[in-house]
């Protein structure tokens, strides 16, 4: 079972940037489609940015050119970086692995983190 904890949300301008971490654990990260997800009230999860074993990545429109998604697999981490921040980026933010090792669904994403609150003021 993987377990996967998220850290470096918070409050910024918009304007901005942030840089997500997670941190994961279990033998098959490096085998493995991870993704950053974002929630808003009233909305559905959506992904925002995802990366693929082999390092390929995929992004949202709505974010494409301000996020980079990386990973390092010889510490099991996922990052985002977040640069000129909008206040629609606000919302909680939850890393996921694939058992998969390309996922660009949801429904491809099977274990997730708890979540951490990015809030980006105007």
């Amino acid at each position: 079972q993987v377990q996967l904890v998220e850290s470096g949300g918070g409050l910024v301008q918009a304007g901005g940037s942030l840089r997500l971490s997670c941190a994961a654990t279990g033998s098959i990260f490096s085998l493995s489609a991870m993704g950053w997800f974002r929630q808003v009230p009233g909305k559905q999860r959506e992904l925002v940015a995802g990366i693929s074993s082999g390092g390929s990545t995929n992004y949202a429109d709505s974010v494409k050119g301000r996020f980079t998604i990386s990973r390092d697999n010889a510490q099991n981490r996922l990052y985002l970086q977040m640069n000129s921040l909008k206040p629609e980026d606000t919302g909680v933010y939850y890393c996921a692995v694939s058992t998969l090792p390309i996922a660009t669904m949801q429904s491809a994403y099977n274990s997730w983190g708890q979540g951490t609150q990015v809030t980006v003021s105007s």
